[in-house]
């Protein structure tokens, strides 16, 4: 979990949507079709959060969900196996290890304010996991999506763990739905192109 405000430093490329917009799947998509290199570079997600926490359990269903789109091994963090503070800096090297040049996008919950609960946001650079409570963390990714799934404030463990999971749930359906739809269209393209070339 992060602290909204400390995540972004390039404003131009930063892309904010609420869950429940119509269209709104399409145009994150979209926004990370953008952000991901066309390039043969194979793109890994880091979903980054623990199943003990129902704000902080973003992140593993986000993984979950996409999981069972991709069983393949470039996604790391689900509710059976989450990537948390404990273990997050031996994912990354195992990512590292695993992949050349790998292209990671991060996945986080994080608070904010309370007109921003519900609120998907998306831009280049990494996720700071840890920062809304105060934890030091690695940063995480080329590129990273957040939801704020509360409000930030007093005592942000209690907050977190006081989350309707209801929203955390549409909001993972939301991100998962979006990264399998960009995901899925990168993977045909290239799919076509090589067919192309072999021809």
């Amino acid at each position: 979990m992060n602290l909204h405000q400390k995540l972004f430093q390039k404003k131009d490329k930063l892309f904010r949507i609420h869950h429940e917009e119509r269209g709104g799947i399409m145009k994150l998509a979209t926004f990370v079709d953008n952000l991901i290199p066309t390039k043969k570079q194979p793109v890994v997600v880091i979903c980054i959060g623990t199943d003990r926490s129902t704000g902080d359990s973003l992140g593993p269903l986000v993984g979950m969900k996409l999981k069972r789109r991709f069983p393949n091994n470039h996604i790391f963090g689900t509710l059976e196996s989450p990537v948390h503070a404990l273990n997050l800096e031996d994912t990354i090297k195992k990512v590292e290890s695993t992949f050349h040049d790998p292209f990671i996008i991060g996945i986080d919950a994080c608070l904010g304010k309370l007109s921003s609960i519900g609120i998907i946001s998306a831009s280049d650079g990494p996720v700071k996991p840890g920062a809304g409570v105060n934890k030091q963390l690695p940063p995480v990714g080329d590129m990273h999506i957040t939801g704020i799934v509360n409000v930030s404030g007093f005592m942000q463990h209690i907050v977190l763990q006081n989350t309707r999971l209801h929203l955390v749930m549409s909001m993972a359906d939301f991100i998962a739905d979006s990264l399998f739809l960009s995901l899925y269209r990168r993977e045909s393209i290239r799919f076509v192109q090589t067919k192309t070339t072999e021809i």
